[in-house]
């Protein structure tokens, strides 16, 4: 979930990124091992707003989102590191006092649990709040095998939460025995995968977990590819949408349906893939290009809604207001 350098539209696909023209792209320890989020019940969308307003202060630049299933909205800012939380019925969103991360400049992936918790990295950091903004965890990945880490994304199973970093070609474990949270340690260095590939092209961005966190789903900006994860054998295989070019930001999963958000090598915007029982293979079936977006990053989905972050990241410090758009999940059909 990283951004380009420079504002531009319609970007030219490009199969091996060149030097600078991908950098920064689109970037108490108990804790209860039922981690993993809840999609939430459906919502009437004539009742709820089209736009939400997360902050009109200067240089807040909106990154990552997750949405609890009774409608709690979090957003995360990679302008200033800070948390913001609002509802799916207010137009406008307000700072979460989430304590510990003055020192976090960045912030991006976010996640939340069934209990309220809300989990989100940004930097070298792992960090893990109540609903009210107590820090409960925090934990700290070493460097990698090309320098200081910069974690992006992270997915959450009912034993682990697996964490990509942008810097290196590594995904990271953290642990959860016992009601405890373990170190944040490297896990898996992916480069194998495809080793002809230049290590700090791959880009590890947006990262998604099936429900029986068998399987990981990791967004590659570099390689323009999602790669499967088996969590077991640690194998790694790149997942099939035919010739589709595929290199997304950050994504859900939903069953066997794959929703992402494209920043590069493609028009902006949702792409949505069915993908196989074993997560394999899909096909893309829809192209949602044309809402109202400005550089989106990721997304969430909250009944039949898709919330998607507009995060002006290829024009720092862009323009306030920052906001996340609503749009229909067209996988529900007409509702």
């Amino acid at each position: 979930m990283r951004r380009i350098p420079a504002r531009r539209t319609a970007p030219t696909p490009a199969r091996t990124p060149t030097a600078r023209s991908l950098v920064r792209l689109t970037a108490a320890t108990a804790l209860l091992t039922a981690l993993a989020a809840v999609p939430g019940p459906a919502a009437t969308a004539r009742d709820l707003p089209g736009s939400y307003v997360v902050s009109r202060a200067p240089g807040v630049l909106p990154e990552g989102i997750a949405i609890t299933p009774d409608g709690t909205m979090y957003v995360s800012s990679d302008g200033t590191g800070a948390l913001y939380r609002g509802r799916v019925g207010t137009p406008d969103m307000k700072s979460f006092p989430a304590r510990g991360l003055e020192d976090r400049p960045s912030s991006l992936g976010v996640h939340t649990d069934r209990r309220g918790r809300v989990l989100s990295v940004g930097g070298a950091t792992l960090t893990v709040h109540d609903r009210h903004g107590r820090l409960l965890a925090t934990r700290t990945a070493p460097g990698g095998p090309l320098g200081a880490p910069d974690l992006n994304d992270l997915a959450v199973t009912k034993d682990a939460v697996y964490v990509t970093d942008w810097a290196n070609p590594v995904i990271l474990r953290a642990e959860i025995r016992g009601g405890v949270l373990g170190p944040l340690e490297p896990w898996l260095d992916i480069r194998p995968a495809f080793p002809q590939f230049p290590a700090k092209y791959w880009l590890l961005n947006g990262i998604v977990a099936d429900e029986s966190g068998t399987t990981l789903l990791v967004a590659s900006n570099g390689t323009e590819a999602v790669w499967r994860i088996g969590t077991a054998g640690r194998d790694v295989s790149r997942l099939d949408l035919g010739e589709e070019s595929f290199g997304p930001d950050g994504m859900v999963l939903r069953g066997r349906t794959l929703y992402a958000v494209l920043n590069y090598g493609a028009p902006h915007g949702v792409y949505i893939a069915r993908l196989d029982e074993e997560l394999r293979s899909g096909t893309v079936t829809h192209r949602l290009t044309d809402g109202p977006f400005d550089l989106p990053t990721t997304l969430a989905r909250h009944g039949c809604r898709l919330y998607v972050v507009n995060s002006q990241l290829d024009d720092p410090p862009g323009l306030p207001p920052y906001t996340v758009s609503a749009i229909a999940d067209p996988t529900c059909g007409p509702a």
